[in-house]
């Protein structure tokens, strides 16, 4: 159990009397004023808990421990003070959620229990994040592993679409990108209600009549009823819900939802306008010349890696596949099912149920495939997912 401790105080020998009383019990750290404070926080963080005096020159402990909130929101934080004022203690509360607030002179045996039942609620918040970190993680990787085995077109598409967020989201310089991204792989989840032929007249560019484009419409609805379901993706489905709505110019104010919203419509739609045989170059222009998109983030695609531009093609068979490498034609059972979709990145669930069907009703083989010779860039690791460090943001409330 981490039970580092960090002690902030403007007179060394407090700090002194601190590391006296507290070394047997605690791994502690002293800084001598906020700004040190601040730098060891960040230099040899993490810590369990941080106890800071409220009375210092420059930056007052109230204003410390709001800072230590937002760059160590985990951190259990205790205010020590000789000012036991009621309205001190309220400002410490609101301002730092200060977990306890202690005066001088503080007994060691309270100052101990005081940090004692800190370490324990670190103990409790980490330990939920975690918990949350590895559900969150596995039921995303099983969501876009379920498409991939039910829609190879549907997780195909995904694949692309995540790839173009991601260069955009990266081109703007926005912050939390892997919200984005999260949103784009997710963003067929839908597609499991529309059957596979109409997802190839999509494809294909072919003419859709009403009853098979209002299914495709009802994709992202299905998709936000699935995601909204799960707990702390309540944003990430609303972007899904809204990714085919035209952008308005008219907009000033644009929040999170509305601009993951409009990522997901330009990636899609270029995606789908390249599957189709366009030439980035002749798509841009067409796409920055409609009024559905924001041409400021349409150009940003004039440079974007395309998986066809790979310069290696093999034909191999089912058990030369290896994960990473993409489809370059569909791949089919030998009973006529499609398996795999082009362009789509091979899974080791994708292998393992290429080996089943190839050992019952068979696969068409050879198969072609795009192999890389490093992993194409931005399209993610064998399970499609961001890091679990981003995954983990998803704890904190979300503006907008």
């Amino acid at each position: 159990m981490l039970k580092r401790i960090l002690c902030v105080d403007d007179e060394p020998k407090i700090l002194q009397a601190f590391e006296r009383q507290l070394r047997n019990e605690f791994d502690i750290v002293t800084a001598v004023g906020p700004e040190h404070g601040l730098q060891s926080l960040t230099e040899n963080g993490p810590f369990a808990a941080v106890v800071s005096d409220l009375r210092m020159p420059g930056m007052d402990g109230i204003e410390f421990l709001s800072r230590v909130k937002r760059f160590a929101p985990n951190t259990v934080r205790i205010m020590l003070t000789g000012q036991a004022e009621l309205a001190t203690a309220i400002a410490a509360v609101n301002r730092g959620s200060v977990f306890q607030f202690l005066t001088k002179p503080c007994p060691s045996e309270v100052l101990t229990h005081a940090l004692e039942a800190a370490v324990e609620q670190y103990r409790l918040i980490t330990s939920e994040r975690e918990l949350i970190e590895q559900t969150l993680r596995r039921t995303i990787s099983v969501l876009t592993e379920v498409l991939g085995l039910a829609n190879p077109l549907a997780f195909s598409r995904a694949q692309h679409i995540r790839h173009y967020v991601r260069h955009l989201a990266a081109r703007l310089d926005l912050p939390d990108q892997w919200q984005y991204e999260l949103a784009a792989m997710l963003s067929q989840i839908g597609c499991v209600a529309v059957p596979p032929q109409v997802l190839e007249k999509l494809r294909a560019g072919e003419p859709l009549d009403p009853g098979e484009a209002s299914i495709i419409g009802s994709q992202s609805k299905i998709g936000y009823d699935l995601l909204a379901q799960i707990p702390r993706l309540e944003i990430i489905a609303q972007m899904v819900a809204r990714q085919h709505e035209p952008w308005d110019p008219r907009r000033r104010d644009v929040d999170r939802v509305t601009l993951g919203a409009h990522l997901l419509k330009i990636a899609q739609d270029f995606h789908d306008a390249i599957l189709r045989g366009g030439e980035v170059e002749t798509v841009v222009n067409q796409m920055m010349k409609a009024v559905n998109y924001n041409p400021d983030f349409v150009v940003l695609l004039e440079n974007v890696y395309v998986a066809c531009d790979t310069t290696e093609i093999r034909v191999l068979h089912v058990d030369q596949l290896r994960i990473k490498m993409i489809t370059d034609a569909d791949v089919f059972s030998k009973g006529g099912l499609l398996l795999l979709a082009k362009g789509q990145e091979i899974t080791a669930s994708a292998i393992l149920r290429l080996h089943n069907f190839a050992s019952t009703i068979g696969v068409q083989e050879p198969i072609s495939v795009i192999v890389p010779y490093a992993p194409p860039p931005d399209f993610g690791d064998k399970t499609g997912m961001p890091a679990v460090t981003d995954i983990a943001r998803l704890q904190t409330p979300i503006p907008g």
